[in-house]
């Protein structure tokens, strides 16, 4: 029998958020963008999250929220590293409310997972080409925090 995969830390976003923009209704259900429009990362890489990229989500009738996200870092080397991070974020139809209200809600009372991968042609970062991340994030008022952790 296999082991199965562990995890290991890997890094932090820290992502800010521009104003929510309503799309209406889609095929799925409402659809938003919401700009990235810049932050921190830290951790086994490190640098500046670029003004650049969105979110582009679908808010099903649930309250469920798909996230699809793809934007750009520049590490502190000066390579620049594409993220494209996908998932869901759920929870009681009282606390998806707080948290579209911008209100500070425990991130143990919601459901928000993601799978990310990275992507650089620098020859200094062409390793995490391989790697597959998964993370846990926090929606905050203006941005979010997500950790991410490698699937070893």
């Amino acid at each position: 029998m296999m082991e199965p995969p562990r995890l290991t830390p890997f890094c932090t976003l820290h992502v800010q958020l521009g104003p929510l923009r309503e799309m209406g209704p889609g095929r799925a259900g409402q659809r938003r963008i919401i700009p990235i429009t810049g932050g921190r990362v830290t951790g086994r890489i490190e640098g500046a999250i670029l003004n650049l990229g969105a979110d582009w989500q679908t808010i099903f009738a649930d309250g469920a929220a798909d996230i699809d996200t793809r934007y750009a870092m520049e590490t502190e080397d000066g390579a620049l590293i594409e993220i494209v991070n996908k998932g869901v974020r759920h929870g009681p139809p009282e606390m998806m409310e707080r948290l579209a209200r911008g209100e500070a809600v425990d991130p143990a009372d919601y459901y928000f997972r993601t799978t990310a991968r990275l992507e650089s042609g620098d020859p200094r970062y062409r390793w995490v080409n391989h790697l597959i991340l998964v993370g846990r994030g926090a929606r905050g008022a203006s941005g979010v925090e997500m950790h991410l952790f490698a699937v070893e």
